[in-house]
């Protein structure tokens, strides 16, 4: 295999086109070679757009190219994971966008597959690439905020629109499988542990049928919480907080970090409200899309292990799940 990894596109979704493509064309160990569209002609404007040599028709005809080693898969979310099995399938590594499935069935039948193939699946959480979250769980584990033992996570942002396909309950859409993921995805990171129970609360849309605005409640061992609120219809705004029993951090921008700035988080040791503990740290601008792509590439060429596979995406789910089956139950689930 060459020092690069080369890599075909399934789809022209704008997260591709606007970010992910450019910054992992950026890369040291990617190389962007195809795109597929369903439409032959789209294909050929974006791989034109993007200097892209190749452009397909289908994804069939994509998965069926030999001089493609791996597949980014940002799909609707309906797609995630039979074009994720067809990768396999066909041979190629899988970088899958998130959520890599609409349930932790799904997300286990990817697993199998990947499984037989022998191949490489990610879920791509590209904020766990970021140096800020990196730094942010080193001052963690380094004792530096006490006992940790809450995370509050917003993300929101407003949109309307019924033809888009965040807003198509069929298909995938609503708050939950769109960012409230991250919030769970984060703290998974940050408490390097599976939460035991969760609770959810749900209001969706009376036309779209999506959850507009919802929040949830985990459970982590040792009586650790997450406290989360995700939602498609209020100003946009993101913050988490991570508070322990001697200090805190504040993630200022902490999931759609631009590229070209720095990154700032805040440590606070709490000594006043008027901010006299807050000690603001800054992180060097970086891509978190190209770390992410490079990252999977070099996981690939066997150039250092993939850190987080299909096992991670699948216990992401499991807790997707019970968060819906507790809007339903009305009561506590366990992932």
């Amino acid at each position: 295999m060459s020092k690069k990894v080369r890599w075909g596109v399934l789809s022209t979704a704008q997260i591709a086109r606007k970010h992910v493509i450019p910054a992992m064309k950026a890369g040291c160990f990617t190389d962007i070679v195809a795109i597929a569209s369903r439409d032959k002609e789209r294909a050929s404007e974006a791989a034109a757009d993007l200097g892209v040599p190749k452009a397909y028709g289908s994804y069939e005809a994509l998965l069926a190219d030999p001089d493609i080693d791996a597949i980014y898969n940002p799909l609707p979310n309906h797609l995630h994971a039979p074009l994720t099995i067809k990768a396999l399938e066909a041979g190629k590594h899988v970088l899958c966008e998130k959520p890599i499935a609409l349930n932790a069935e799904e997300a286990r039948q990817i697993e199998a597959a990947q499984k037989k193939s022998g191949l490489l699946v990610g879920e791509a959480f590209m904020v766990r690439f970021h140096p800020q979250w990196r730094r942010v769980r080193e001052i963690v584990r380094s004792g530096r905020l006490g006992e940790v033992r809450a995370i509050q996570t917003i993300f929101s942002y407003f949109l309307t629109d019924p033809g888009n396909i965040r807003n198509q309950a069929d298909i995938g859409g609503g708050g939950l499988y769109d960012i409230g993921c991250y919030a769970i995805n984060t703290a998974r990171f940050v408490f390097e542990s599976e939460p035991e129970r969760v609770i959810g609360l749900f209001d969706r849309d009376p036309q779209m049928g999506t959850d507009r605005l919802s929040s949830g409640l985990a459970e982590f061992s040792g009586g650790r919480q997450l406290t989360f609120t995700s939602a498609t219809q209020l100003v946009p705004c993101q913050r988490v907080q991570i508070l322990g029993t001697r200090g805190r951090i504040e993630i200022q921008i902490p999931f759609n970090a631009p590229a070209g700035m720095e990154a700032a988080i805040v440590v606070d040791d709490g000594r006043d409200l008027s901010g006299g503990g807050r000690d603001h740290i800054t992180i060097s601008a970086s891509n978190q899309y190209t770390l992410q792509g490079d990252a999977f590439s070099q996981a690939v060429l066997g150039e250092k292990p993939l850190e987080w596979g299909i096992a991670d995406a699948v216990s992401n789910m499991r807790v997707i799940d019970a968060l819906f089956r507790s809007a339903r139950s009305e009561t506590w689930e366990r992932p």
